[in-house]
């Protein structure tokens, strides 16, 4: 088969059609059904079919690792690094090397030995009552502060957005400083961590939380769309990008890899590709209010209406290294 030029993402900008045999198989624990988009348009650019198999990563990643050598996967896309990580742990990932990529996607985020990379990211950050917080924490080192006692709604220690986060802080403070912050944050919580990330939020309009850590797509999602006991409040919310000035916010990312056993690893890197054009990161944010990791890619107007921020450049590799260390300390400090 022959290798589609590393130019495709200026093809599909353009929208010239450059037909590639064969297939994809893409095994995506994304769900979200905007992503249709992404997946027609690079097969009417390209001539290569995806078929799916869609479900929960950890669940793709056993099957990958039980189907071993005749794996029919092509390419693992996961919604964060942290799972992205347990996958090449596994030896179930290939590097890549992709001038393009190279180029479009921030080194922070992908992988040091090109295994995996991100395509679209969201940040976590704080959101507080704005009628009932006059000094809301202005960094994640802030959810532990006494003066917030009884006011924090956040998700599980399971959670791997939860691991993740505290991952980062091990890797910026040490064990020590991340195991006085877990403590911390957990004697100010409003409840015990329950939910999603829009069970938070709903937590504030409800009045049971006045302070909840979330990604923001769910909150600018209810901007866009009509959420159930989310969207006629958002006005009511405000929304601080924690450690500005400091380490940069931490973000979560879509990440995807080429597998080990990828049968048709032209298409699978084309695809990686693809999903870094300019048309791809603008149906990342307009079809699923995300940011996009590309520079100068168009933002949803539900984003761009947060703002600006700084990211933590930490090298997301990072948060699967500290992955057992994070889940250790939750345990110790009595996370549930």
């Amino acid at each position: 088969m022959t290798r589609l030029p590393t130019l495709i993402a200026a093809l599909l900008v353009t929208a010239t059609a450059v037909q590639a045999e064969g297939e994809l198989n893409l095994y995506s624990s994304r769900h979200y059904d905007t992503d249709e988009r992404l997946y027609s348009d690079f097969t009417e650019a390209t001539g290569i079919e995806i078929n799916r198999i869609e479900g929960n990563a950890d669940e793709l990643i056993a099957r990958m690792e039980a189907e071993g050598a005749n794996s029919p996967a092509d390419v693992l896309l996961t919604v964060d690094a942290g799972r992205m990580w347990r996958a090449d742990q596994k030896g179930l990932l290939q590097p890549v090397a992709s001038d393009l990529l190279d180029q479009r996607i921030p080194e922070a985020l992908q992988h040091p030995d090109n295994h995996w990379f991100g395509f679209s990211q969201r940040a976590r950050v704080i959101f507080y009552a704005e009628d009932r917080v006059e000094n809301p924490p202005q960094t994640y080192a802030d959810l532990a502060d006494p003066a917030y006692e009884g006011q924090i709604c956040v998700r599980s220690a399971t959670n791997i957005y939860s691991l993740s986060l505290l991952a980062a802080i091990i890797e910026h403070e040490g064990e020590e400083v991340a195991r006085a912050w877990a403590e911390g944050v957990k004697n100010n919580l409003a409840r015990d961590p329950q939910g999603g990330d829009t069970d938070q939020l709903r937590g504030i309009v409800s009045g049971e939380c006045d302070i909840a850590v979330g990604n923001t797509y769910y909150f600018a999602r209810a901007i866009r769309t009509s959420v159930d006991g989310l969207s006629e409040a958002t006005d009511q919310i405000g929304v601080v990008f924690p450690d500005q000035g400091g380490n940069g916010t931490h973000v979560n990312i879509s990440v995807a890899g080429v597998a080990a056993n990828a049968p048709n690893r032209d298409n699978a890197v084309a695809f990686l590709e693809y999903l870094a054009s300019d048309q791809a990161q603008e149906y990342f944010s307009a079809g699923n209010d995300e940011y996009p990791v590309v520079e100068g890619a168009t933002l949803a107007s539900s984003v761009a209406g947060l703002g600006e921020f700084e990211a933590d450049d930490l090298n997301l590799s990072v948060l699967g290294e500290n992955q057992a260390a994070a889940e250790r300390l939750y345990n110790e400090t009595g996370w549930e």
